[in-house]
């Protein structure tokens, strides 16, 4: 006589639909078909959780530009500079400060062109 899966089985089922509750037609009612739904959504968050260090990595570095550019100065420039001057702020630390604070942007900017000059 074979063991059926019972009480467990059943809890293991009702897990996997519960994590897709609210997907579309079948994908949170049929056990199968919501179970490769739920496998390929952790597939998807794993993938996306470091495609968005990497867009918003592009998205300070256009932010950065931009605010260089005003003051006279490229990207590239502008961070050659700060390596020169020994200014250690990353690009998240450096786009919020162009977005918020234009005057000490500007003074960062200054010490990047004082250092290029040198």
């Amino acid at each position: 006589m074979r063991v059926k899966g019972g009480f467990t089985t059943q809890r293991r089922h009702k897990k996997i639909l519960h994590m897709t509750k609210g997907q579309w037609g079948t994908r949170s009612k049929l056990f199968r078909r919501a179970n490769e739904a739920m496998m390929k959504s952790y597939w998807y968050a794993y993938r996306d959780r470091r495609n968005r260090r990497r867009d918003f990595r592009r998205l300070w570095i256009a932010r950065i530009n931009a605010a260089a550019r005003v003051q006279g100065l490229s990207y590239s420039r502008f961070m050659h500079g700060l390596k020169l001057a020994n200014i250690q702020l990353d690009r998240k630390a450096l786009a919020h400060l162009a977005v918020t604070d234009e005057q000490a942007f500007t003074a960062v900017v200054g010490k990047a062109k004082e250092a290029l000059a040198a």
